[in-house]
């Protein structure tokens, strides 16, 4: 069973701090044993501050490969595009930037589909392993129960057999990881704030819960599952 560690911040100003410091302190901690370290990210608005803040640490970025867990089939220079908010934080002037980011393909390719393929195929070219294996897998959590773009009653979170594919939600296709590749990640980390999130991060945390209901019960690393999370989203617990 899998295990939550929950660390509570007072508001979301905290949580962007305490996010950069821990995902800064695992980068080198991976790098004080390997080469390089690859690290996922999530999208959305409440892990861009955190990144913003990750980019001014002066670690070994040269020697860090950067994915997205999942992305919006859109240009890179969609508004919606979380390639385009990683560029405009965590890469855009400080020691980040010399990161290597490798963006999911997108509208370049002629369907969702195209993208996908090809994206499996490039998280298999840089992380060894069947499931490929992340060093840190970082994780929001929608008010549905959702993450990466794992939406419940849709297809995706059923999907074993490859490592990304077309998510389908909020009107939008969306290319994201495969719940077996979160899993396999060495280091998992749930980044939720705000009020909204209340009842999903209960769910999360029920053993009983259904995962068809809450997808994101599916990440199920063989080490603790992280939670940083402001007061707001906690005080349902």
């Amino acid at each position: 069973m899998t295990n939550y560690r929950i660390e509570r911040a007072s508001d979301a100003d905290a949580l962007a701090r305490r996010a950069s410091e821990t995902i800064a302190a695992q980068i080198s901690l991976v790098l004080d044993q390997r080469d390089r370290c690859r690290i996922a990210l999530s999208g959305g608005s409440t892990p861009a501050k955190a990144y913003s803040l990750l980019g001014q640490e002066h670690l070994p970025w040269d020697r860090v490969d950067v994915f997205l867990g999942d992305e919006r089939w859109v240009a890179a220079d969609d508004d919606s595009s979380n390639a385009r908010m990683l560029r405009r934080t965590l890469l855009a002037d400080g020691p980040g930037r010399v990161a290597s980011f490798h963006a999911v393909p997108t509208v370049e390719l002629a369907d969702a589909e195209a993208s996908a393929a090809a994206f499996g195929d490039l998280v298999s070219q840089h992380c060894p392993g069947e499931p490929p294996v992340f060093d840190l897998m970082l994780l929001g959590l929608g008010d549905d129960g959702h993450t990466a773009s794992l939406f419940p009653g849709t297809e995706a979170p059923t999907v074993r057999d490859c490592w990304a594919t077309v998510g389908r939600g909020k009107g939008l296709d969306r290319i994201t990881l495969t719940a077996p590749v979160l899993s396999a990640a060495r280091q998992v980390i749930f980044l939720v704030s705000g009020a909204g999130k209340q009842e999903a991060l209960r769910r999360l945390v029920d053993p009983d819960e259904s995962s068809d209901r809450t997808p994101a019960r599916l990440v199920q690393p063989a080490s603790d599952v992280l939670i940083l999370a402001d007061q707001d989203a906690t005080a349902g617990l």
